[in-house]
């Protein structure tokens, strides 16, 4: 591992794992840019779904695929099912848009 790696984002073979605040009823989906410093940063994503009956973790999860271009079942939630943080596994992303989010400004 590098030193210069995000907090929020390590990779293990061919699967990535992203570590997520998450911000369920905002007006659209999008990456928010960091939350946090140092070892405690997440990724920030605002999720255009409310937080019931798993709306907002199936809109996360549907994002990350398209987002990734993965099908749906290569995206794992893996803890944080009722919680704003989260962490999710991406498996064979085809596709890397997180190299771009490391500098994402906060909106």
């Amino acid at each position: 591992m590098t030193m210069n790696a995000c907090a929020w984002r390590r990779e293990d073979g061919d699967t990535l794992v992203l570590l997520l605040h998450v911000q369920p009823g905002a007006k659209r989906t999008e990456v928010a840019g960091a939350h946090g410093v140092g070892a405690a940063a997440r990724l920030k994503i605002r999720l255009a779904a409310p937080p019931v009956d798993g709306k907002a973790n199936a809109e996360l999860l549907r994002y990350l695929a398209a987002a990734f271009g993965v099908p749906s079942r290569a995206v794992t939630l893996l803890r944080g099912e009722t919680s704003r943080q989260k962490t999710v596994q991406i498996a064979r992303p085809a596709l890397r848009p997180d190299q771009g989010w490391v500098s994402a400004p906060g909106r």
